[in-house]
Protein backbone atom coordinates (compact mmCIF):
# COMPACT_ATOMS: atom_id res chain seq x y z
CA UNK A 1 0.00 0.00 0.00
CA UNK A 2 1.15 3.57 -0.58
CA UNK A 3 2.11 5.64 2.48
CA UNK A 4 0.74 8.90 1.04
CA UNK A 5 -1.39 10.27 -1.79
CA UNK A 6 1.79 11.45 -3.50
CA UNK A 7 3.14 7.90 -3.41
CA UNK A 8 -0.22 6.59 -4.70
CA UNK A 9 0.17 8.99 -7.64
CA UNK A 10 3.66 7.58 -8.32
CA UNK A 11 2.09 4.08 -8.25
CA UNK A 12 -0.20 5.20 -11.09
CA UNK A 13 -3.33 5.81 -8.97
CA UNK A 14 -4.06 9.12 -10.66
CA UNK A 15 -7.83 9.45 -10.14
CA UNK A 16 -9.09 11.49 -7.20
CA UNK A 17 -11.04 9.50 -4.63
CA UNK A 18 -10.88 7.35 -1.52
CA UNK A 19 -7.60 5.47 -1.13
CA UNK A 20 -6.17 3.16 1.54
CA UNK A 21 -2.76 4.24 2.79
CA UNK A 22 -0.37 2.69 5.27
CA UNK A 23 0.93 4.75 8.21
CA UNK A 24 4.27 3.13 9.12
CA UNK A 25 4.66 4.80 12.55
CA UNK A 26 1.27 3.57 13.72
CA UNK A 27 1.35 0.38 11.64
CA UNK A 28 -2.23 1.07 10.59
CA UNK A 29 -4.16 1.35 7.36
CA UNK A 30 -6.19 4.51 6.96
CA UNK A 31 -8.84 5.39 4.39
CA UNK A 32 -8.22 8.90 3.04
CA UNK A 33 -9.41 11.06 0.16
CA UNK A 34 -6.67 11.79 -2.39
CA UNK A 35 -6.91 14.80 -4.71
CA UNK A 36 -4.84 13.75 -7.70
CA UNK A 37 -5.66 16.71 -9.97
CA UNK A 38 -5.13 19.98 -8.03
CA UNK A 39 -1.63 21.45 -8.35
CA UNK A 40 -0.16 18.27 -9.96
CA UNK A 41 -1.95 15.95 -7.49
CA UNK A 42 -0.68 13.99 -4.53
CA UNK A 43 -2.78 15.88 -1.95
CA UNK A 44 -4.44 14.14 0.98
CA UNK A 45 -7.64 16.01 1.87
CA UNK A 46 -8.04 16.20 5.65
CA UNK A 47 -10.92 18.66 5.83
CA UNK A 48 -13.73 19.42 3.41
CA UNK A 49 -16.71 21.73 3.75
CA UNK A 50 -19.10 21.97 0.83
CA UNK A 51 -22.77 22.02 1.87
CA UNK A 52 -23.14 22.31 5.66
CA UNK A 53 -24.41 18.71 6.02
CA UNK A 54 -21.96 17.88 8.85
CA UNK A 55 -21.85 19.68 12.19
CA UNK A 56 -18.27 20.85 12.88
CA UNK A 57 -19.09 22.39 16.30
CA UNK A 58 -17.77 19.38 18.24
CA UNK A 59 -15.77 18.35 21.28
CA UNK A 60 -12.05 17.72 21.74
CA UNK A 61 -12.55 13.95 21.73
CA UNK A 62 -14.62 14.13 18.53
CA UNK A 63 -11.87 16.17 16.80
CA UNK A 64 -9.25 13.64 17.91
CA UNK A 65 -10.93 11.08 15.66
CA UNK A 66 -12.40 11.27 12.19
CA UNK A 67 -15.96 12.40 11.61
CA UNK A 68 -18.16 12.96 8.57
CA UNK A 69 -17.96 11.19 5.21
CA UNK A 70 -14.81 11.05 3.04
CA UNK A 71 -16.98 11.49 -0.07
CA UNK A 72 -18.52 14.72 1.21
CA UNK A 73 -17.83 16.76 4.37
CA UNK A 74 -15.35 15.47 6.94
CA UNK A 75 -12.44 16.01 9.35
CA UNK A 76 -9.71 13.35 9.19
CA UNK A 77 -8.94 13.63 12.92
CA UNK A 78 -6.15 15.26 14.90
CA UNK A 79 -4.63 11.91 15.90
CA UNK A 80 -4.43 10.91 12.22
CA UNK A 81 -3.00 14.32 11.26
CA UNK A 82 -0.29 14.00 13.87
CA UNK A 83 0.53 10.42 12.82
CA UNK A 84 0.72 11.48 9.17
CA UNK A 85 2.87 14.62 9.69
CA UNK A 86 5.14 13.66 12.60
CA UNK A 87 7.97 12.51 10.33
CA UNK A 88 8.92 13.75 6.90
CA UNK A 89 8.27 17.05 5.15
CA UNK A 90 4.69 18.04 4.30
CA UNK A 91 3.04 20.90 2.49
CA UNK A 92 -0.44 22.28 3.11
CA UNK A 93 -2.75 23.62 0.42
CA UNK A 94 -6.07 25.28 1.26
CA UNK A 95 -8.59 25.65 -1.56
CA UNK A 96 -11.32 28.25 -1.02
CA UNK A 97 -14.36 28.91 -3.15
CA UNK A 98 -16.89 31.65 -2.42
CA UNK A 99 -20.57 31.90 -3.25
CA UNK A 100 -19.79 33.53 -6.62
CA UNK A 101 -17.57 30.51 -7.50
CA UNK A 102 -14.39 32.58 -7.17
CA UNK A 103 -11.53 30.24 -6.23
CA UNK A 104 -8.39 31.15 -4.29
CA UNK A 105 -5.71 29.12 -2.54
CA UNK A 106 -3.12 29.32 0.21
CA UNK A 107 -0.09 27.03 0.15
CA UNK A 108 2.40 26.46 2.98
CA UNK A 109 5.77 24.83 2.32
CA UNK A 110 5.98 23.42 5.87
CA UNK A 111 3.07 21.77 7.68
CA UNK A 112 2.66 19.52 10.71
CA UNK A 113 0.39 18.92 13.70
CA UNK A 114 1.79 18.19 17.17
CA UNK A 115 0.77 15.33 19.45
CA UNK A 116 -2.12 15.29 21.93
CA UNK A 117 0.38 16.21 24.68
CA UNK A 118 1.37 19.18 22.51
CA UNK A 119 -2.34 20.03 22.13
CA UNK A 120 -2.13 19.36 18.36
CA UNK A 121 -0.12 22.55 17.86
CA UNK A 122 -0.11 23.81 14.28
CA UNK A 123 3.05 24.39 12.25
CA UNK A 124 2.32 26.09 8.92
CA UNK A 125 4.98 28.34 7.40
CA UNK A 126 6.20 29.43 3.97
CA UNK A 127 3.01 30.95 2.54
CA UNK A 128 2.37 31.47 -1.17
CA UNK A 129 -0.95 31.86 -2.95
CA UNK A 130 -3.89 34.09 -3.80
CA UNK A 131 -6.09 33.81 -0.68
CA UNK A 132 -3.88 35.74 1.77
CA UNK A 133 -1.90 34.40 4.72
CA UNK A 134 -4.73 34.21 7.25
CA UNK A 135 -3.45 30.93 8.68
CA UNK A 136 -0.09 32.56 9.50
CA UNK A 137 -1.71 34.17 12.57
CA UNK A 138 -2.43 30.67 13.91
CA UNK A 139 1.04 29.18 13.38
CA UNK A 140 2.44 27.79 16.64
CA UNK A 141 -0.96 27.76 18.33
CA UNK A 142 -2.61 24.77 20.05
CA UNK A 143 -5.99 23.43 18.91
CA UNK A 144 -9.14 24.49 20.81
CA UNK A 145 -12.69 23.14 20.89
CA UNK A 146 -15.86 24.20 22.67
CA UNK A 147 -14.90 22.06 25.71
CA UNK A 148 -11.08 22.49 25.69
CA UNK A 149 -9.91 26.12 25.66
CA UNK A 150 -6.23 26.50 24.65
CA UNK A 151 -6.39 30.01 23.19
CA UNK A 152 -4.90 33.26 24.55
CA UNK A 153 -8.29 34.98 24.79
CA UNK A 154 -9.90 35.65 28.18
CA UNK A 155 -13.00 33.84 26.92
CA UNK A 156 -13.26 30.82 24.67
CA UNK A 157 -12.68 31.55 20.98
CA UNK A 158 -14.18 28.17 20.03
CA UNK A 159 -17.43 29.09 21.79
CA UNK A 160 -17.39 32.73 20.58
CA UNK A 161 -16.61 31.74 16.97
CA UNK A 162 -18.72 28.56 17.07
CA UNK A 163 -15.98 26.28 15.78
CA UNK A 164 -12.74 24.43 16.54
CA UNK A 165 -9.37 25.73 15.37
CA UNK A 166 -5.85 26.77 16.26
CA UNK A 167 -7.18 29.98 17.84
CA UNK A 168 -4.92 32.66 19.20
CA UNK A 169 -6.95 35.77 20.15
CA UNK A 170 -9.24 34.72 18.38
CA UNK A 171 -8.90 34.10 14.63
CA UNK A 172 -7.92 35.37 11.21
CA UNK A 173 -9.17 32.09 9.72
CA UNK A 174 -11.80 29.73 11.09
CA UNK A 175 -12.46 26.97 8.57
CA UNK A 176 -14.22 24.65 11.05
CA UNK A 177 -16.81 27.26 12.04
CA UNK A 178 -20.53 27.23 11.31
CA UNK A 179 -21.32 26.76 7.61
CA UNK A 180 -23.25 29.84 6.51
CA UNK A 181 -24.59 28.78 3.07
CA UNK A 182 -23.67 32.07 1.37
CA UNK A 183 -25.28 34.27 4.02
CA UNK A 184 -22.16 36.50 4.15
CA UNK A 185 -19.29 37.48 1.86
CA UNK A 186 -16.87 35.17 3.70
CA UNK A 187 -15.21 32.18 2.01
CA UNK A 188 -16.62 28.95 3.41
CA UNK A 189 -15.67 25.89 1.39
CA UNK A 190 -12.22 24.49 1.94
CA UNK A 191 -10.31 21.38 1.05
CA UNK A 192 -7.03 20.59 2.73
Amino acid sequence: LPTSCKEALRFGLNESGIQSIYIPGNQQILEVYCDQTTDSGGWMVFQRRKDGSVNFYRTWVEYQGMFGNLSNEFWLGNENLHALTRSGNYELRIELEDCANVRKFAKYSTFSIGSALEKYTLKATGYTGTAGNSLGYHNGRPFSTKDVDNDANAGSCAVQRHGAWWYYDCSDSNLNAEYLNCQTNTHHAASW
